[in-house]
């Protein structure tokens, strides 16, 4: 009689994502409108077209927290979303690409400062490039910042679906090479892909964010 083999068991899935319950608190158009500096806080960043309000969704699980614009570059304060009562994740304006006028951009790019020099919260920055049009001169600014304030950055290379598996993975490959060469190595900066469309990455990028956040990953029983 032929022994049937077990299945093998499947990995154990986290429970509900702590980032599903996160909401919008306010828009913060100047400093003093920013939430109290205090607990935790991951900033998202990157240029307006390269897909972070797609990205923030789906992080957190729900499709309408970060509005998406059919015009690259709307977003004109700092949005603060707040995961619980001690942790927040907030969204930096988009850089790079916004055709404003030019005491508009300087308004933002004082705004950013501001936030970005002065915020003991912050925990971390996730980096969001169009993995077909990665490290730009606005990235590098951003990854130099990181890398001197001491702040830990992560690279979401989105939009992973519109390349073949091959050039998706040869685009993480020469961007860690890069990362290495001229931004200290991969100690201080992470990357990964990343596809809100096929949600691929997903749980890859909500754990940089609990461990930054120190929020205690759970799992659900197999």
């Amino acid at each position: 009689m032929t022994q049937k083999k077990a299945a093998p068991r499947a990995a154990p899935r986290r429970e509900v994502s702590p980032f599903r319950c996160t909401t919008f608190i306010l828009g913060a158009a100047r400093p003093a409108q920013f939430p109290a500096d205090e607990g935790w806080e991951v900033a998202v960043a990157g240029r307006s077209n390269a897909g972070k309000s797609s990205a923030l969704n789906v992080i957190a699980g729900l499709r309408g927290l970060a509005r998406i614009s059919k015009t690259p570059g709307r977003t004109r304060e700092i949005n603060f979303f707040e995961v619980d009562g001690q942790r927040r994740l907030v969204d930096l304006p988009g850089y790079g690409y916004a055709k404003v006028p030019a005491p508009m951009k300087e308004a933002w790019q004082r705004l950013m400062g501001a936030y970005l020099g002065g915020r003991q919260s912050l925990r971390g920055v996730v980096l969001v490039m169009d993995c077909r049009h990665p490290l730009t001169e606005y990235d590098a600014h951003m990854l130099d910042w990181c890398i001197r304030s001491a702040v830990p950055a992560h690279i979401l290379l989105t939009k992973a679906d519109k390349l073949s598996r091959g050039a998706a993975s040869a685009t993480l490959h020469k961007v860690r090479a890069t990362l290495t060469q001229n931004f200290g190595g991969l100690s201080a900066v992470s990357v990964q892909l990343f596809s809100a469309l096929k949600r691929t990455g997903a749980e890859e990028v909500q754990d940089i964010l609990m461990d930054w956040m120190e929020i205690e990953q759970k799992k659900a029983p197999v």
